[in-house]
């Protein structure tokens, strides 16, 4: 067993569909959160800049004592994963690779849609990974660089005309491809799951990566046997680098649950 806490970072928000899916699924585990809510989004920065942001972000949360650290960050994920796992001692799990095996797994025609940041995109690493695990996919990619603007201002919900003519402008490509599964590569996107849901149909399986990694981290654990010796009552800290109060009054729609007042402001630029 192993009480200490896993840490968890994001560009901004969107790292909280990881948390609220490891609370649901771990609720024993101390959780510690950041998110770099004051230079999001990272996905149209160059890979230099989100290699120094993402190294600012771990090195706030080893501040902490901490048995993992979850990278719940696409662009990230993409980016500087292997960068981050040689840097430092512990496990530390990015989205891509948890992600693109539960598509591999969902998918009936092989046909896999993607959607990401700029950089996630670029860097082709949700494409190189399904070729590895299924070489005769068909992938379909493309960049949604105002999903996240769009959701870290609490604008996600279906009926939302903007919501609507975003999804729709952005989504065609997988209509037309006949995609049956779609990877959702970035943390916040499974907030506009039902609005993609509602333009796609029934028949396309999402895949939240967060909700993929999570199943990882939780996998880790056990086999390593070091999960929290509590099952339930574990506690989360919460961090931003802008506005606390803002933070507080968002992350309480995306966790379910009220965490008004409880979130710090952190300067992450000291780190």
């Amino acid at each position: 067993m192993d009480d200490r806490a896993i840490g968890v970072f994001d560009s901004g928000m969107g790292g909280l569909t990881a948390v609220r899916e490891l609370i649901r699924r771990l609720p024993g585990e101390d959780v510690v959160y950041f998110g770099d809510t004051g230079r999001v989004p990272y996905g149209g920065r160059g890979a230099d800049t989100i290699i120094k942001y993402a190294r600012q972000d771990v090195a706030f949360l080893r501040t902490f004592d901490l048995k993992a650290i979850v990278i719940a960050c696409g662009t990230v994920s993409t980016t500087a994963l292997d960068i981050l796992a040689r840097e430092n001692p512990l496990p530390v799990i990015g989205v891509v690779e948890p992600a693109v095996r539960s598509a591999v797994a969902a998918t009936r025609t092989g046909r896999i849609g993607l959607v990401g940041t700029k950089a996630t995109i670029a860097s082709g690493a949700y494409e190189r990974t399904v070729r590895e695990l299924m070489p005769q996919a068909e992938v379909t990619a493309r960049a949604c660089p105002l999903f996240v603007p769009f959701v870290e201002n609490g604008r996600y919900q279906p009926g939302d005309p903007l919501v609507e003519l975003l999804v729709a402008e952005y989504l065609a490509p997988f209509r037309e491809a006949e995609v049956d599964t779609l990877i959702l590569g970035c943390t916040h996107y499974p907030l506009l799951k039902d609005a993609i849901a509602a333009y796609l149909g029934d028949g396309v399986r999402l895949i939240s990566s967060g909700a993929a990694c999570v199943d990882t981290v939780a996998r880790l654990l056990e086999e390593r046997d070091m999960k929290n010796a509590k099952t339930q009552g574990g506690l989360r800290r919460y961090f931003a680098s802008d506005s606390a109060q803002d933070f507080g009054a968002l992350a309480s729609i995306f966790l379910g649950e009220d965490i008004q007042g409880q979130a710090q402001q952190i300067a992450i630029e000291n780190y």
